[in-house]
């Protein structure tokens, strides 16, 4: 039996798109694009461009907490922009992608995807590469178009299966675009999240003299807290499991 060709979906392709990926790139990180309070004198509770927990979602109102300072706000849900896959902005304008990647974290080859404002079944690359030119021209916009099989493109003669694959490409070659891709756009309270972490610290021992290293050192079998030894517990047992088998138990060894 035929299938009526009327009665099929109408939905659009972008909705298989884009394609299951790991699950530490589809986390879904809710982002502000606008600081917030925005009158006055009022200290703000968020800024754009920073990452927000959601408290409660009441449809058109959301409570969210910021992730850097932990102040909480009731604001519009068209406030945020939801982001997968690090670089997929769902939920925001041309406009925004613009303000978001002229602020000062981002370098030239930062860069995000949305949805094309003026094509339903497109989506578009935004990209920063900082000049001298005008706040408007340092950021360029390219349409990625998809074709009936899913594939995507933003040249003709360069069509790829997803847009993962889109984006790794144009990481490593610019191939017509403004510069190289290189970094998504940057998220306050997510990329600066391991700059907040402690650097270990690195002791390095003096060179040790062999010469100067008696039998006492090296079989002591206890330590004390101030012990400062250049001979360390590890080594210790070492070079005893090694005379052992080597000399048995006749320590004889000595400098």
């Amino acid at each position: 039996m035929g299938i009526c060709q009327c009665c099929q979906s109408n939905r659009t392709i972008l909705e298989n798109l884009p394609e299951p990926a790991p699950q530490s790139q589809q986390e879904c990180v809710i982002v502000s694009l606008y600081n917030y309070p925005s009158f006055g004198h009022t200290e703000l509770t968020m800024c754009i461009g920073e990452r927000l927990a959601i408290i409660s979602d009441d449809g058109d109102f959301v409570m969210v907490r910021s992730t850097t300072t932990g102040w909480e706000s009731y604001i519009p849900t068209n406030y945020t922009a939801k982001v997968t896959h690090r670089w997929l902005f769902t939920g925001i304008t041309r406009y925004k992608a613009v303000e978001l990647l002229m602020l000062p974290t981002n370098q030239t080859g930062a860069f995000l995807i949305r949805e094309s404002e003026t094509s339903r079944d497109c989506y578009s690359l935004s990209v920063l590469k900082r000049s001298n030119a005008s706040y408007l021209d340092c950021v360029k916009h390219y349409r990625i178009s998809i074709l009936q099989n899913g594939w995507v493109y933003i040249s003709p003669r360069l069509t790829f299966p997803s847009l993962h694959d889109l984006v790794e490409h144009y990481s490593e070659f610019a191939d017509g675009l403004i510069c190289r891709l290189t970094v998504p756009c940057f998220i306050h309270g997510l990329d600066n999240a391991t700059e907040a972490m402690p650097i270990p610290t690195t002791i390095r021992r003096s060179t040790m003299n062999w010469k100067d290293i008696s039998r006492s050192v090296i079989f002591r079998r206890k330590r004390t807290e101030s012990d400062n030894s250049l001979v360390s517990e590890g080594l210790r047992e070492a070079i005893t499991s090694y005379l052992q088998m080597t000399e048995g138990n006749d320590h004889s060894w000595d400098t």
